[in-house]
């Protein structure tokens, strides 16, 4: 008689474990208390994290995002402290990239060019910014340990949240609840975006002003992906990649011996040159071309990137950086580089092809981020959880129409003399180059009257600059210097 009792009693325990629903708190928090070294200077901080929800209009929860908070101990005033709100970019990535790599407390253990190696795990960060500002990391909707809501018996409303006036919309409203719940009405802040987050930042430093009256004084674009230039005409878009692939070719030893010579800097002020002087021009007049002109570009771009000529002919000029990717160690190495950081080498099935397999790059990456985070979050941070933490959600397809997040951004910093905007960018990155980045640094002002409140910074290495330790370092120390800067205590804003 007891073999069934045991076994109904297995069985019963089994569909109550089964009957338990997976779900996020839609409002919680969890607070630890930590100290750190930054700078040679011990830093006592608190670190809130947990859920926040977002309401609709008649006040029901449609979406809970979770967040990570650093705030600094035993300061005066802490209310009037800096207070940078960190996002990510994708569209669809948690904030886990900057969080446990860049600006916050703890960083990935990875070697000092940003790979990853065992055992896995964070350590201390003695560059953060943690000591001139507090930080707040969000995760959109969907990424990390961020849902949405559906309402009782329907599906989510994808329209409120997954495209990039949505996405804008809806967090604008999130952060003045968060900024309100925190006291944080009278700090100076700070909105920092990688990649597609500078896309998101451009938009909510408009959206923030005009909609929730939240003035900032400094926008941080690193990465950043302006999708107004990546979906222009070939002639623009194709044309200033040239110095992007200079720098890739520098990097693996492919110049020539003239220009391999001298230092990545000096390299670098000739190719844009030439980008902008007689590539563009060149692309410009597509089919029209005469043949001498079209060779002496193709040349000269062979010169420049560490590709043939023939094969730039072959493609009209116009050099898919895919192709530049696959085909610039096929030769040499058999080996493709990465987009994001082609300092990064991968391995494909066969050398034939016009694109690498795989980003190599991205796959080094979740290698030493996905571990670090799930351990930190639960085992530091002190959050459990059942819920997966996703590094991408599921947030396509992803509206991108009606994207004026550039001429946003210029109309916020018009309307607010406080604003200050800062370029960080990796010679490195194939996906968002840094000369894409400048494009859009020279074009969201094209008055010129306010290129003093603008500046630029680039780094030897890739989309993620801060991978490598001595731009670890440089980068944070930039950030630093950007928010004493622009922290303009007793000036008035005016013209």
């Amino acid at each position: 008689m007891k073999k069934p009792l045991i076994m109904l009693v297995c069985i019963v325990s089994f569909l109550a474990t089964q009957a338990q629903k997976r779900s996020m708190p839609i409002d919680t928090t969890v607070i630890t208390e930590h100290t750190t070294t930054i700078n040679g200077q011990s830093v006592s901080y608190t670190a809130e994290t947990g859920t926040q929800p977002l309401w609709d209009e008649m006040g029901e929860p449609i979406a809970t995002l979770f967040y990570t908070y650093y705030k600094r101990n035993k300061v005066n005033k802490s209310e009037e402290r800096p207070l940078v709100i960190s996002f990510n970019g994708g569209p669809g990535s948690a904030s886990v990239w900057m969080h446990v790599a860049y600006t916050g407390p703890k960083v990935l253990k990875i070697d000092e060019e940003g790979h990853p190696i065992q055992p896995y795990g964070i350590k201390e960060n003695p560059h953060s910014i943690l000591d001139v500002a507090d930080i707040v990391f969000v995760n959109p909707a969907n990424t990390g340990y961020s849902r949405t809501i559906p309402e009782s018996g329907k599906e989510v409303n994808r329209d409120k949240f997954f495209g990039i006036n949505a996405d804008i919309k809806y967090l604008a409203e999130w952060l003045t609840t968060f900024v309100s719940r925190h006291n944080r009405w009278l700090s100076p802040k700070y909105l920092i975006g990688e990649s597609y987050g500078g896309t998101r930042v451009s938009g909510l430093a408009l959206e923030l002003q005009d909609r929730q009256w939240m003035y900032l004084n400094g926008v941080i674009l690193v990465s950043p992906a302006d999708y107004k230039s990546y979906g222009a005409d070939n002639a623009l878009s194709s044309g200033l990649n040239l110095p992007y692939f200079a720098a890739a070719a520098w990097y693996h030893k492919m110049l020539p011996k003239e220009l391999q010579q001298k230092d990545l800097l000096e390299v670098l002020p000739e190719v844009e040159a030439y980008a902008i002087n007689k590539v563009i021009p060149g692309l410009a007049k597509g089919g029209f071309i005469s043949e001498k002109e079209k060779q002496a570009i193709a040349e000269k771009m062979a010169y420049y990137s560490g590709l043939s000529t023939t094969s730039i002919l072959q493609h009209n000029l116009d050099v898919p950086t895919s192709f530049f990717w696959k085909e610039l160690l096929r030769e040499s190495k058999g080996m493709t580089i990465g987009r994001l950081d082609s300092r990064y080498l991968g391995l494909d099935k066969m050398d034939a092809g016009s694109r690498p397999d795989a980003n190599a790059e991205l796959k080094s990456w979740l290698h030493s981020f996905t571990p670090a985070i799930n351990y930190y979050i639960r085992e530091e941070l002190n959050f459990k959880t059942d819920l997966k933490y996703n590094m991408f959600g599921p947030v396509r397809p992803w509206d991108r129409r009606n994207d004026n997040t550039r001429d946003n951004l210029r109309q916020a910093m018009a309307n607010n003399p406080y604003l200050n905007v800062l370029f960080q960018s990796g010679y490195y990155d194939g996906a968002t180059t840094y000369f894409n980045a400048k494009y859009t640094m020279w074009q969201i002002d094209p008055s010129g009257k306010m290129k003093d409140r603008f500046s630029f910074k680039g780094y030897r290495s890739g989309h993620m600059m801060y991978l490598r330790k001595e731009d670890l370092a440089a980068a944070n120390d930039d950030l630093r210097d950007f928010i004493k800067q622009s922290y303009t205590e007793g000036k008035s804003a005016k013209y």
